[in-house]
């Protein structure tokens, strides 16, 4: 048996949000520390890898580990049937998922379970990267924002003193520079110059994270897959992506 009571459901509403924007199911992993979720979209382009601590939850209760498979758009339409002051419970129990959402009245969801066979996902904790930097989420956001306005893929590059995101159309181009000392760059670790492209389609989707992080992390190398890191201020929730890089010739 499981049984988990969060207050703050947007937490957890906004985190399903950003993952059902890649993933369509998966397998939730329910620990005594909390749950979590690994697991690669269709096109093995990208993967993505949550955790909510039972920190986070008002209460907790467990008995033994549990492997679900859940619909991540079915899970999803559930949570947002929540509102900013109600309180939602989860129950796992007899093979069923069960959502209880306590505010004016009570109302409950059935969630059926899936069948899902553990799938192979890329083993993204043996990068190495040589670039980190620490920046405003929503300064990233703009920048993907410029970005799409002239290409489908944009180029990373970070020196010693600077960061920058340039995309390039037949006709048009747009960059965002933060040099050190900037308010919106936290922090800027490289060994060198490095650069690296990535498709503008999955960066909007992973960017809607922002919704409940104040900083995010980026983590890369040359021409190497891209780790995005978000968490809340608390540490309790955190989602990161790790991205597939986008090599043209001549870079």
């Amino acid at each position: 048996m499981f049984k988990a009571t969060i207050t703050k459901p947007s937490i957890l509403t906004d985190s399903i949000s950003t993952i059902a924007e890649l993933i369509d199911e998966g397998i939730f992993k329910i620990t005594n520390k909390g749950i979590s979720l690994v697991a690669a979209d269709r096109a093995m382009v990208a993967v993505v890898d949550f955790f909510i601590s039972s920190d986070a939850f008002e209460s907790y209760e467990l008995d033994k580990e549990q492997n679900i498979g859940v619909n991540i758009s079915n899970l999803l339409s559930v949570l947002k049937r929540a509102g900013s002051g109600d309180k939602v419970t989860i129950l796992l129990q007899d093979n069923k998922l069960e959502v209880l959402i306590e505010g004016k009245g009570k109302r409950k969801f059935v969630i059926p379970l899936l069948d899902i066979a553990p799938e192979e996902v890329p083993p993204v904790d043996q990068l190495e990267f040589t670039s980190q930097v620490t920046l405003k989420p929503e300064v990233l956001q703009s920048g993907v924002e410029d970005a799409e306005i002239v290409s489908d893929s944009v180029l990373i590059e970070t020196s010693p003193n600077s960061f920058s995101m340039i995309a390039e159309g037949d006709i048009s181009r747009t960059e965002l520079e933060l040099k050190s000392g900037d308010e919106s760059l936290m922090e800027i670790k490289t060994s060198g110059s490095v650069k690296a492209r990535y498709p503008l389609d999955y960066l909007k989707k992973m960017m809607k994270a922002a919704k409940f992080s104040d900083v995010v992390r980026i983590k890369y190398a040359q021409d190497y897959p891209m780790k995005m890191e978000f968490e809340t201020n608390d540490k309790k929730v955190s989602l990161s992506f790790v991205l597939a890089p986008r090599v043209s010739e001549g870079e």
